[in-house]
This record gives structure tokens, sequence and C-alpha cells, in this order.
């Protein structure tokens, strides 16, 4: 039954990454659609346009971190796995969801959202302290989803 406890616990770091880097990919893919357009017309924005684009990866990152800090705390990193009963290894699969979840409708509506702002600096580059405002709005709910995910998994007992 360790065993299987120990599936739920990978399956909870595995959902982290994916749901969240998933989330991030489309993201990330938006904008650079949209700044591709941008540095086309005028490739003195780039710089602008360029960090509006990486705004929706920090949700794969987040994933990552909850990824790393779940399979550190089993042992799977250290090579010293730990038994981890079937209840706890699902406490641990569900601790993953807020940042998979989250991360990968956080990740595409950001990318949305960088893309309306790198619309305002292709018209307004002076605007670009506004323009970053939007996006960042949306890494508020991602940021909140992160410290659930980080704050639930201390605090199972494994």
């Amino acid at each position: 039954m360790a065993e299987l406890g120990l599936f739920w616990a990978v399956a909870g770091a595995a959902v982290a990454v994916f749901l969240a880097g998933a989330g991030s990919a489309f993201g990330v893919g938006t904008a650079g659609q949209a700044a591709a357009g941008v540095v086309t017309e005028d490739p003195n924005k780039f710089a602008q346009c360029l960090v509006l684009q990486l705004l929706p990866g920090t949700q794969g990152i987040y994933g990552l971190l909850v990824g790393f800090i779940l399979l550190s705390k089993i042992g799977l990193l250290s090579g010293s796995l730990a038994s981890i009963d079937l209840n706890t290894g699902l406490m641990l699969f569900a601790a993953c969801l807020p940042i998979g979840v989250c991360g990968l409708i956080s990740g595409k509506c950001q990318g949305k959202t960088s893309a309306a702002s790198i619309g305002i600096i292709a018209k307004k580059p002076d605007q670009f302290g506004k323009a970053i405002i939007f996006p960042a709005m949306v890494e508020t709910y991602a940021i909140l989803a992160l410290l659930v995910s980080i704050l639930a998994i201390n605090g199972i007992q494994v």
C-alpha cells in the first residue's frame, strides 16, 4: 500500500509541473505572437515586448518549484524514499492541485492579457509602466495558488 501512496505523491508533482507548464507555454506563445507583430513594425520595441512575453512563463516556474519541493519531501531527489500511505499520498496530490490548475488557467489568461498590453506598447511605448500592470494582476492569483500548494505540502507529515 505504501507504493500506492508514493504513486499519488509523485503524480501530484507531475500535475503541478505539467499543468502549470502547459499554461505558461500557451501564455508565452500567445504573447509571443503579438510581440512578433509589433517587433516586425518597430524593432526598437523588442525589450518591452520581451518583458511582457516572459510574464506568463512564471506559472511554469511555480509548478516546477512545487514539484521539486514535493519530490524532495518524499525523498525521491535524495534516493531515500519515504514510506507513504495512501491517504498521505492523496493529500500530497491534492496539495499540488492549486498551482497545477491555477497555473494552467492563469498562464493562458496572462498570455492573452500580455498580448493586449503588447498592443498598448505598439501604439504608446511610453505607457509601458501601465501596460505591465494588467498582466501583473493575473500573476497575483498564480502566486496565491503557489503559496497554498507550498503551505499544504509543508503541513503534511510524511
